[in-house]
């Protein structure tokens, strides 16, 4: 069980940032998104709590008025496009891809428009119009489309380059991807944090993946968010608010 002195580096860090009127902007992004299911339950649950606005990656061709119906009451949720069916179509030791330049890029662009309208029209003001490609890889030619589709906004990992669209990435995951597939251990996350902290402009992402959640992780979650969510030197941002105020400035 993760124990709050283990968050003393990021509480001293946000004392600072409370301390100059300077306070950290984070937002959250959770992908996979499908149907309603207990993990899903427990992250609803887990954000609202808090008050945590919450990004939720929704793969369009497998998902429907299940999982719209389950977060009509689910408070500051946000659905964005997490690609269309999240399908690898890179080849043998390629790393995985669906938005890559393995198929016509002209049938990409289709499936994301057939994606967009889709989710905006299951959730309407829920809807932000932000792509979020399946293991954060797209070609450079697929992006330069996807104003045309009207995305106004993409988001992959790590830091920000320059697109003809806002980039609102994340640039910071609990998930052990090439070890234990579950939580990372909260000094690494935290180390990760407070290091972003310093060097990034912007807001930070955080990016968690509900579905595969073992108890490290979702321990790792229900801290942090306790830690930050009233915290003066921190500000819990939503999508919509961010891309607003990229847009400003």
């Amino acid at each position: 069980m993760i124990g709050r002195t283990d968050l003393k580096p990021l509480i001293e860090a946000l004392d600072r940032r409370a301390e100059i009127g300077d306070p950290l902007q984070l937002w959250l992004r959770d992908d996979d998104a499908i149907e309603p299911s207990a993990p899903l339950d427990r992250l609803l649950e887990l954000t609202q709590r808090h008050q945590v606005p919450l990004v939720l990656a929704v793969i369009p061709a497998f998902t429907g008025h299940a999982l719209q119906k389950r977060l009509a009451s689910a408070g500051t949720v946000e659905v964005v496009v997490h690609g269309w069916s999240h399908r690898n179509y890179a080849g043998v030791g390629e790393k995985s891809q669906e938005l890559g330049q393995h198929r016509p890029t002209g049938a990409v662009l289709d499936e994301l428009a057939r994606g967009h309208a889709l989710l905006a029209g299951l959730y309407d003001t829920r809807f932000v119009p932000m792509l979020v490609p399946p293991w954060n890889r797209i070609d450079q030619q697929v992006v330069a489309n996807l104003p045309g589709l009207g995305f106004e906004s993409l988001s992959v990992f790590g830091p920000e380059k320059p697109a003809p669209l806002t980039m609102l990435n994340t640039h910071v995951d609990i998930i052990d991807w090439r070890g234990t597939r579950g939580g990372r251990s909260v000094d690494a996350v935290v180390a990760d944090l407070v290091s972003s902290s310093r060097t990034h402009r912007g807001a930070l992402g955080l990016l968690t993946h509900h579905l595969v959640h073992d108890s490290a992780a979702w321990d790792l979650m229900e801290l942090i968010l306790e830690a930050t969510a009233r915290h003066a030197g921190c500000e819990w941002r939503s999508a919509r608010d961010l891309m607003a105020q990229s847009a400003v400035n």
